[in-house]
């Protein structure tokens, strides 16, 4: 069975009281190895996560490492809520690399009405500096990807339509169509029969293409799991573990400002291993890991 296994039991990010913009939560991280190193973008809070001591605002920090575990990290936010589909801030990010550009889907939260937060694209040529898209998908979407690669000369992006994970294409990165359910919820499991939605991007290897998921149980409780896709055909799902790869455990992940949280927007290969980021309970980020040779379905 596929077990993530932690590489610590304290978080590897954490607030930072110092800056406003990060003083109460980080959470949620892209995460992206190039040039030797591990970049982390992550969704950052000034107050409670959870909207109990009002309207929180979002903003994107920037990370970097050379071993995937210790962070240094910038004072500053890469990106703030500036514009009017971002006024609560961006959340979320998942990024990709194609040539030498970096690709980042985010959710824009405007909070301006219910169901105001839209799939966003930014582009990048160093990871800090980046240029806005605006809204992909105007429709209430979140929890997307794009692929690190065309596949049938598309450009195909990961999104949810709850509770299922979706996939659509596009020629241009502009106009997306062709949406084509992937992966459904299951109503008879523990874990994830509430809903689902993809973790970080997906990872080509010679059998498919590997997702991490989260899975929502109806308690709320939010998990991490694996499937494998068709390489040529990624609507194809060639299996799927019935059990979470990574739950909710520790006490950081359990009874912080959203209880039970193990959400992921990211991972990085690092020699033969593969490092998994995660939010815990919107609170903190931790880092879990696997050979990749022992990811077997």
């Amino acid at each position: 069975m596929i077990k993530l296994k932690r590489v610590s039991d304290k978080p590897i990010l954490s607030p930072n009281s110092a800056h406003e913009w990060e003083a109460t939560a980080v959470f949620n991280t892209a995460a992206i190895y190039d040039n030797g190193l591990v970049h982390l973008i992550y969704r950052a809070t000034d107050i409670t996560s959870n909207g109990r001591d009002g309207k929180y605002i979002n903003s994107f920090g920037y990370a970097v490492s050379t071993d995937g575990i210790h962070f240094n990290r910038l004072e500053k936010p890469i990106l703030v809520n500036d514009i009017p589909q971002e006024a609560r801030g961006p959340e979320d990010p998942r990024i990709i690399k194609i040539g030498d550009t970096f690709y980042m889907m985010y959710t824009g939260y405007g909070g301006r009405f219910g169901g105001d937060y839209r799939i966003s694209l930014a582009t990048s040529k160093n990871l800090i500096d980046w240029q806005r898209h605006g809204v992909m998908l105007d429709e209430a979407n979140k929890d997307a990807s794009l692929f690190p690669e065309k596949v049938g000369g598309k450009y195909l992006m990961f999104h949810r339509r709850p509770p299922d994970i979706w996939l659509a294409e596009s020629d241009d990165l502009k106009d997306w169509d062709n949406h084509q359910l992937v992966m459904k919820s299951l109503p008879d499991s523990s874990w994830e029969n509430e809903k689902i939605g993809i973790g970080g991007p997906p990872i080509k290897r010679e059998d498919g293409w590997l997702l991490i998921y989260h899975g929502v149980s109806k308690e709320k409780r939010y998990s991490l799991g694996a499937a494998l896709l068709d390489l040529a055909d990624p609507t194809k799902v060639i299996a799927r573990q019935t059990e979470p790869i990574l739950e909710p455990e520790l006490d950081w992940e359990v009874n912080g400002y959203v209880p039970n949280v193990v959400f992921s927007c990211g991972q990085v290969i690092i020699g033969d291993e593969l490092f998994v980021y995660y939010g815990g309970a919107d609170t903190a980020i931790g880092v879990a890991k696997i050979r990749m040779d022992e990811i077997v379905f």
